[in-house]
């Protein structure tokens, strides 16, 4: 009974929330076996100075060799650590494009849980 009585009020504070919040995007779907990583990156100052177009389709072709798409990147103001996500079936696969693309690995975080502030 005591089970039956909380959810219930689970049911009446979520049916409030919900009227009470306005509508958000659904957060984005993973496709089956593709799995979400936060990429930590350490550059010498200047190395992203020639990040054109170019150099990131040369990126994205050497990522779809092993499965991995490039998501977004966020670098710190004098751009010498870049913090990026990408998808990818494990994070072997992660890594395997960063040696592909010469790139720098300092760390490789699975996030797997999308949170919204609304």
């Amino acid at each position: 009974m005591k089970k039956l009585l909380i959810a219930m009020a689970l049911l009446s504070l979520t049916g409030t929330l919900a009227a009470e919040t306005p509508a958000t995007p659904a957060a984005p779907t993973q496709k089956a076996g593709i799995h979400r990583y936060l990429i930590e990156r350490t550059f010498p100052p200047g190395a992203l100075a020639g990040l054109d177009a170019a150099t990131k389709a040369k990126v994205n072709a050497k990522n779809a060799t092993v499965g991995v798409r490039w998501i977004e990147s966020y670098a710190n103001a004098d751009k010498t650590k870049t913090y990026c996500i990408y998808e990818g079936p494990s994070e072997s696969a992660i890594r395997e494009a960063a040696k592909l693309n010469n790139l720098p690995v300092d760390s490789v975080v699975e996030v797997p849980v999308t949170l919204t502030p609304k």
